[in-house]
């Protein structure tokens, strides 16, 4: 919503700074992070600070400090000086007086109230602004209760600042009563400055220093001063129900009820490992934990090591996005068998090349939902079992809403068209598990509280539903049976699974079934239609040529060659599937005319284009001649080379793949056979194409994603079709391999 004076402090921001400090701002009375840059840079060129910084850093404030100590009704060094500070006070929902250029007594009275409201007004008393208010001022933290927060958090953030503002690296934070990551290390500066430490060596982290001071610091009924009040403070900012103030029995109670849930010894005391799991995500990191998850296969001596150091669950891997790097991160064969016979069980992971929010999509949830079914069942892992699908990157708040729900909205909704099989986990920081769970995408949180920088874990409490708390990286055992494992606090939420099916193994395709073509015919329409691809083609300017059923029945009418052409190259039925029906789906008018274009070149010397992508499958004659070219050279088919220079040799293979759809489905595994080597000769990508291994049954996730990747090009536009096409071809596989698998009894 607009407001009259945001908008005049912008315009005078602009008018009077904008040529000064290299920017302006727009003029729509929205208080935001440019205005706030724009006020900060004004501020600072009327210090005389040269390299003007959107940060209200050291330097700034000590330029502050040194030429104005405060600002007053007595001491204002300018009107202009004045103004800025009064568009602030707007900014942030004060009185700014007019912005007049006087500090007059409607600004000296919202001074008070700001220092008031920031917990200062003891330390600060009337209407100065020191240099620290000012930066406080010149940000977008809330000093007031805001967007529901919590009246025991404001009052812990409020003693906070007013305890240890002095303090030279402490700054003021807000008081919206909201835990944040600011909040949690401001308490780790508190912590320290009571533990003796001095300025500059304080830090904020919870280090060695800080840790021996703790174990020194426990806490029983009856404890008072300060070390209690940080202690109520630490409870309540982990959304605990206690006083703030003194250790009394009811926080003893309440620190009894916080033992039991993060499934420490439960003493009722403030002693270190509670102290450390309230204020890092990690905890005490000497802790043993019944679970643990790592990238090693578990032999019979790795599982007597984990055994002896107390574990009882092991998370390990579904796939591996790579076949070179972590070759033991996937599930090795036989070692599910060996987890069992040893007593341990084990609780799955799905995680594929997604470390950064671009990799979660709803299209690449569904695929990833589908993928880690297959993956699941080809392990033996039985009907009911939790997958742990992974978030493992440092999501933003709103990256969480944008990308990461809409991805577990595409896994569930997979694993509901699978049959409900398997249920739902989230692996990820603290917030990412909070969300998903509370969207209800998930049932159960693995917690990466090792990684205790991520934004989703510095100032979250741990989820209600965690079922395993990654707290460190241990090595175990000896010998044949050495193993570095995460180790994990396990709640019990989840125990993983101790008996198995028989695996399944990576079997040739065979001819499909037309007892599940129904399924899969449904299948590939519900996925596709959540992507946004009508059943019909759509209509308007986005309408495509062919039905999904016209598509799909012509892709299934080629299975006998799909199959043999499978056998051949070793090659999933899946990649030559997925490649043809993506494309014939997306043949709209414009290719059609296109089409034209190129038939008019040859035919009668008037077209303007000499070659197009054609056919089902959407492949230009310079790429058939190409892809054909390189088989030929490799043996994988029999023929005269052609030269995709000559308008001749073009127009043959143009038409081939135009008119014939056997040819063009000839040509998919081709093509992408020409992908493994990167497609050489076929055009110019950024950077080249890395030469894969040879094509076979076992490629990994990530391996698949190239190819299908390859198949299209490079490029931004390539990476995200690919990825919506994984979808496609995990569902393909997904009837595949269940038709092989009959096949071989």
């Amino acid at each position: 919503m607009a407001d009259e004076m945001v908008r005049q402090a912008q315009v005078f921001v602009n008018r009077v700074y904008g040529s000064r400090i290299g920017m302006t701002v727009e003029e729509n009375g929205q208080t935001g992070w440019n205005t706030m840059y724009a006020l900060t840079r004004a501020l600072q060129y009327e210090l005389g600070i040269t390299a003007l910084s959107n940060s209200f850093g050291p330097a700034t404030l000590a330029a502050l400090a040194s030429k104005y100590g405060k600002i007053d009704a007595s001491n204002v060094p300018s009107a202009d000086f004045c103004r800025i500070l009064q568009s602030a006070l707007y900014c942030k929902g004060y009185d700014g007086g007019g912005i007049d250029g006087t500090y007059s007594s409607r600004v000296q009275q919202s001074v008070a109230q700001l220092n008031s409201d920031m917990g200062l007004g003891a330390v600060y008393p009337g209407s100065a602004l020191w240099p620290k208010v000012v930066k406080g001022l010149l940000n977008m933290d809330a000093y007031v209760t805001v967007s529901g927060g919590s009246g025991a958090v404001r009052s812990v953030q409020q003693w906070l600042n007013g305890q240890y503002i002095l303090r030279s690296d402490f700054y003021a934070i807000p008081c919206d009563g909201h835990h944040s990551r600011d909040v949690a290390k401001s308490l780790l500066f508190a912590v320290q400055y009571e533990l003796g430490m001095a300025d500059g060596v304080a830090n904020g982290v919870f280090g060695p220093g800080t840790q021996s001071g703790l174990k020194s610091h426990t806490l029983t009924v009856g404890s008072s001063g300060n070390w209690a009040r940080l202690f109520t403070g630490a409870m309540i900012l982990n959304q605990r129900s206690v006083a703030f103030g003194d250790f009394t029995s009811a926080v003893a109670t309440a620190v009894q009820s916080f033992q039991s849930f993060a499934k420490l010894p439960v003493s009722g005391t403030g002693d270190f490992s509670t102290w450390a799991s309230l204020l890092v995500s990690y905890g005490d990191q000497n802790r043993s934990g019944e679970a643990c998850d790592g990238v090693t296969k578990i032999t019979d001596a790795r599982a007597a090591a984990l055994k002896a150091a107390g574990v009882k669950y092991v998370g390990r891997y579904l796939t591996n996005p790579s076949s070179t790097s972590l070759p033991e991160k996937a599930i090795q064969p036989g070692e599910l068998a060996t987890i069992a016979a040893n007593g341990l069980r084990c609780f799955p992971i799905y995680q594929t090349y997604g470390r950064d929010a671009s990799g979660f999509t709803y299209a690449a949830g569904r695929a990833a939902g589908q993928a880690a079914a297959n993956a699941a069942l080809d392990h033996g892992f039985k009907p009911g079992t939790r997958i742990f699908f992974a978030v493992d990157f440092d999501a933003l708040d709103h990256e969480v809403t944008s990308n990461v729900l809409p991805h577990f909205k595409g896994i569930v909704d997979a694993l509901e068209v699978d049959g409900g099989r398997f249920a739902i986990g989230v692996y990820g920081p603290r917030n990412v598990c909070t969300r998903v769970g509370e969207a209800g995408h998930s049932t159960a949180s693995f917690v990466s509280d090792m990684s205790s920088g991520f934004s989703g874990n510095f100032g979250y409490p741990l989820p209600a539903d965690w079922a395993y708390d990654q707290i460190v990286t241990r090595a175990v055992g000896s010998g044949a049976g050495a193993i570095e494992i995460d180790v994990d606090v396990a709640s019990g939420r989840d125990t993983g699974q101790g008996s198995f099916d028989a695996p399944r193994p990576p079997l040739p395709d065979v001819g499909f079934d037309g007892g599940f073509l129904n399924a899969l015919h449904d299948d590939l329409s519900r996925y596709m239609r959540s992507i946004g691809f009508d059943d019909d083609g759509g209509s308007g300017t986005d309408a495509r040529l062919f039905t999904h059923t016209q598509c799909f029945e012509t892709i299934m009418a080629h299975d006998a060659q799909t199959t043999q052409l499978s056998r051949a190259y070793a090659m999933r039925k899946a990649l030559i599937q997925t490649s043809a029906y993506w494309e014939m789906r997306h043949y709209d008018l414009l290719d059609q005319a296109v089409d034209h274009q190129v038939a008019a070149y040859h035919l009668t010397g008037i077209g303007l284009v000499k070659d197009s992508s054609t056919g089902i499958a959407q492949i230009s004659g310079n790429v058939g001649i190409r892809a054909w070219n390189y088989g030929i050279a490799q043996g994988f088919v029999t023929g005269t080379p052609t030269d995709p220079s000559k308008d001749g040799d073009i127009w043959e293979m143009w038409q081939k793949i135009n008119k014939d759809n056997a040819f063009s489905m000839r040509t998919v595994p081709l093509v992408h056979l020409w992908g493994v080597v990167g497609k050489p000769g076929g055009g110019n990508p950024p950077s080249g194409e890395t030469v894969l291994r040879p094509m076979s049954l076992d490629y990994t996730e990530g391996e698949i994603f190239e190819i299908i990747r390859r198949y299209q090009g490079w490029g931004t536009q390539a990476e995200t079709d690919a990825g919506k096409r994984m979808g496609l071809y995990h569902i393909f596989e997904k009837y595949n391999n269940l038709v092989r698998q009959l096949a071989a009894g």
